[in-house]
């Protein structure tokens, strides 16, 4: 098999996989229509949220090319969506009563333990380590797409269990009884909201601060009000300046303009090296860094700067 991941996988160390060439597995990209240079024999559409609109103008633009892509699957080869989404095709989800469905969840010692259920047969008791329903949903496709590959079920199960995922996708950087520090790529509205759900869930009741680092002035203009909302949820919000990666600023659009549409309790826009002084004085009992930028960069130093305070 060969792989082509977006992101470091953390089984792997790498976004790279030679083992052999009866199979390629690749994470496509709608970024720059990158994806429409695919003809796969088994696809799978995670979500269709308007996002890139740089690059296609409008939400409707972004729609068609997904159409465009699952035209370009190869006859007789199969097509997964995520149930909800406007398509035709093999369903997946969470108690929703998708084609490939997960039953009964829980939640032990930070993992999920459920019951999948298949068109042909149900496995009880499966687990999975990675928090966030939406990392177990990803598990959930992977599982069915290597089902049409030929893949022995039962092995594909059990391997869900040993899914390290992918780095910065909800990684644990520091994680014990009195503080927790969680790394994640999250630059859209939609990925915000599921890293939410997964804190939540995984730490309830906890002191969070999220560290945000915006991703373009485009995106941040044309999702102001989303990201607002999603950030909202958070108590306290730490906001670096925006990360422009292709782009030229837009005028009125930074930082600023964003933090005056939330309605945290605490939110404040920081330069990175105030951040662990910042971080210091809130003492929150869950550290959230969110964003695509360079705040990845930072990581390493504030795992180091707070591994000793704690």
């Amino acid at each position: 098999m060969t792989a082509f991941t977006g992101g470091i996988s953390e089984d792997f160390n790498s976004n790279f996989l030679l083992e052999g060439t009866d199979y390629s597995v690749v994470e496509a990209d709608e970024f720059d229509r990158s994806f429409l240079r695919l003809s796969p024999n088994v696809a799978c559409i995670t979500s269709m949220d308007a996002d890139h609109l740089d690059i296609y103008g409008d939400a409707e633009e972004l729609r068609k090319s997904f159409l465009e892509f699952v035209d370009r699957i190869k006859p007789g080869g199969k097509l997964f969506v995520r149930k909800g989404l406007p398509l035709e095709g093999i369903t997946y989800g969470i108690e929703d009563g998708s084609d490939y469905c997960i039953q009964n969840i829980k939640i032990e010692h930070g993992a999920y333990i459920f019951d999948l259920e298949t068109p042909e047969e149900t496995y009880y008791g499966v687990k999975f380590n990675k928090p966030g329903r939406h990392n177990l949903l990803n598990g959930l496709v992977a599982f069915a797409m290597a089902i049409q590959a030929g893949s022995p079920p039962y092995r594909l199960a059990k391997a869900l269990a040993s899914f390290k995922g992918v780095q910065r996708r909800f990684s644990y950087r520091i994680k014990n009884e009195e503080f927790v520090l969680i790394d994640d790529y999250a630059h859209h509205p939609t990925e915000i909201d599921a890293v939410h759900e997964a804190i939540a869930e995984m730490h309830p009741n906890k002191k969070v601060l999220v560290v945000f680092q915006p991703h373009l002035y485009s995106r941040t203009k044309d999702f102001g009000d989303d990201f607002a909302k999603s950030l909202s949820k958070f108590s306290s919000v730490l906001l670096l300046e925006i990360y422009p990666a292709r782009e030229e600023p837009i005028e009125g659009i930074d930082s600023a303009w964003l933090m005056g549409k939330m309605t945290n309790s605490i939110k404040k826009i920081v330069e990175k090296d105030e951040l662990v002084s910042e971080i210091k004085a809130q003492d929150p009992e869950v550290l959230v860094m969110m964003g695509a930028g360079d705040i990845g960069l930072e990581i390493m130093r504030i795992k180091k700067e707070l591994e000793y305070a704690h």
